[in-house]
């Protein structure tokens, strides 16, 4: 099978380019410069140019490939941010997501798979809620749910099976968002708002690959949420990483303080629940994640950051 992906260079496209090649496909990775071809290399990938924003030359780089994969993104790596920050990434998911259907249904592409956010939807009051949930009123989540409608319209219009996987919290040891955790805990930077009650459902970036890799060979039309199989408090999980680094106890940020500090949207996703399953998932695709709760994910994630002499700071245990 050859498969095309947007987004080959980041922390999830890569570990998909890996992991298809491991199962014997073929990874064509797009990508925008010299550093993106050998990354692609890197991984056994072949690396295509071509620009997102534009459906004549996705199609002429996607041409062969049986299954178009958009997990490309531009989240930003700073923790205030303004709209301003976000215009990028809502761009990628609503005119990138046109010209990456577009171009699946010129080269006649049987699947396109979408990734999302299981934060877009919500439950009551943070309860626990499923795929059928309601969407969230929120600027910087609309982007999202566009792009997930764009999908799905495209393949129903197109005639190509349309599958969106929402993603819970990513982490990894060479994410962005999972090293400034580890840093602001080295470092004795606050960290919890309202003691870290908010319940996330969180991903390892390899179970969210292997996902994808599943969707990719049992391609199917519909909507998912891939996250591991127990979602977790902050509190919990900033405090066994806190364990595993040796450092002191997360520090809490009283949240009067908190969006002056941290900036609206950052505050209220520390302070937001989204408490959610997989069952739906592996009930459709057989699929389990190796790395089952956050504290098996952890293991790995801080193996791998001794093994760099990562996080250093003053507030690490002797």
């Amino acid at each position: 099978m050859r498969v095309f992906v947007a987004g080959a260079t980041g922390v999830l496209g890569r570990r998909l380019m890996r992991q298809l090649v491991a199962r014997g496909h073929t990874a064509v990775g797009l990508t925008r410069t010299d550093k993106g071809d050998q990354t692609v290399r890197a991984v056994g990938g072949e690396p295509t140019r071509a620009d997102l924003f534009d459906a004549d030359s996705l199609a002429k780089a996607a041409e062969g490939c049986s299954v178009v994969v958009h997990v490309a993104t531009a989240i930003p790596t700073k923790v205030r941010t303004s709209p301003r920050d976000w215009a990028m990434n809502d761009r990628i998911r609503r005119e990138g997501t046109r010209c990456l259907t577009a171009a699946a249904a010129r080269v006649g592409a049987g699947a396109y798979l979408q990734q999302s956010v299981v934060w877009a939807v919500r439950g009551p009051e943070g309860a626990r809620y499923d795929e059928d949930a309601p969407s969230v009123n929120d600027p910087i989540l609309l982007s999202s749910l566009e792009g997930e409608r764009i999908a799905r319209d495209a393949g129903a219009s197109r005639g190509f099976r349309a599958a969106i996987l929402r993603c819970g919290g990513f982490y990894s040891s060479d994410g962005w968002h999972t090293r400034i955790f580890g840093e602001s805990l080295a470092r004795s930077r606050p960290i919890l708002v309202d003691g870290g009650a908010a319940v996330w459902s969180w991903v390892h970036a390899e179970d969210a690959a292997s996902a994808f890799l599943a969707a990719c060979e049992w391609p199917k039309s519909g909507v998912w949420h891939v996250v591991d199989d127990r979602p977790v408090s902050l509190f919990e999980y900033l405090s066994a990483l806190a364990t595993r680094l040796g450092t002191r106890t997360p520090r809490r940020l009283p949240r009067s303080l908190a969006r002056l500090v941290l900036g609206r949207y950052t505050a209220e996703l520390l302070t937001s629940s989204f408490a959610t399953s997989n069952a739906r998932f592996r009930s459709d695709f057989r699929w389990m994640p190796a790395f089952p709760t956050f504290a098996e994910g952890l293991d790995e994630v801080v193996a791998a950051w001794k093994s760099e002499g990562f996080p250093r700071g003053k507030g690490s245990l002797p």
